[in-house]
């Protein structure tokens, strides 16, 4: 659970701000996201193949 102090007199927008940084920095948000559904650990390493292929073209793209 985050517990995010509010300072006396502190503008309730600025302690908002920083729950939500917060709230990202924890990455509860992307792991919720990546339970919701079940992907075989052949697909999320497909996944990645895909992309280190995509980021390798465009490096050898810059390349040339």
């Amino acid at each position: 659970m985050l517990i995010i102090p509010i300072k006396e007199g502190e503008n309730i927008d600025r302690a908002l701000k920083r729950f939500k940084r917060k709230f990202d920095k924890t990455g509860t948000k992307r792991q919720l996201q990546t339970r919701k559904q079940f992907n075989k650990p052949s697909v999320l390493r497909r996944a990645q193949i895909q992309k280190a292929q995509y980021i390798q073209g465009l490096r050898d793209a810059e390349d040339v």
